[in-house]
């Protein structure tokens, strides 16, 4: 909201467009897949944790997408939360979120959403706070071999997946996120986050533009 008062979409858009907030990023042409913690606890109403319906749309987006980058041959990254049983590893992060609790090691929430769990093939990355590449080794993996973009898709937009984007884009590489595969607990917060990312961040892009760009670069 500006100092003007409260704004419609077209109004808001035109405002951060006049405030110097539209700016576009052109991705590379070594792209990689990562699916930020694709876990059950999102999915299953039974924790604390379920995101309802849109967790659940994204999930399915996710599938689709896992196929699409499968048949594209680019690398897939999925990361997954453990923490050790008192949370002790989650530091400030468990004591703010008492539900994280769910992915102490061994916790069923913690298990992959069925059609998600990474191959061996894949990489799988490990950690205990929202962003993909804090306390990881993960931009060091994407440098090596030589990544350029990552397009995301993940659980929940607000939280890890904005915080990997964020992370991605400060660590120089193109965040894309796919907007059909992420999800959130709430639509508002899921709008005003994607807004935000495409705004600050990254590109928000459907699936059928990452096909178009897939295809387009020969991948």
């Amino acid at each position: 909201m500006s100092a003007a008062g409260p704004q419609g979409a077209e109004s808001q858009e035109a405002d951060y467009e006049r405030a110097g907030l539209a700016g576009q990023l052109t991705p590379g042409t070594s792209p990689a897949l990562l699916l930020v913690d694709p876990a059950r606890a999102y999915v299953d109403p039974a924790c604390p944790l379920y995101a309802g319906a849109g967790a659940e749309d994204a999930a399915k987006a996710m599938r689709e997408l896992l196929s699409v980058a499968r048949r594209a041959g680019i690398p897939v990254i999925v990361t997954r939360v453990v923490l050790r049983p008192d949370g002790s590893d989650g530091g400030v992060f468990y004591r703010k979120v008492p539900s994280l609790r769910a992915f102490v090691e061994g916790s069923e929430f913690g298990e992959f959403i069925e059609g998600l769990a990474p191959t061996t093939t894949d990489l799988t990355v490990t950690k205990q706070y929202p962003s993909a590449f804090f306390g990881t080794a993960l931009s060091t993996y994407l440098t090596s071999h030589g990544i350029d973009t990552l397009l995301i898709a993940g659980l929940t937009t607000s939280g890890c997946v904005r915080a990997t984007a964020l992370d991605a884009m400060q660590h120089g590489f193109v965040p894309v996120v796919v907007e059909e595969a992420v999800g959130d607990r709430d639509t508002r917060v899921h709008d005003a986050n994607l807004f935000d990312i495409r705004h600050k961040i990254g590109e928000v892009w459907g699936m059928g533009r990452v096909e178009e760009y897939l295809a387009r670069n020969g991948i």
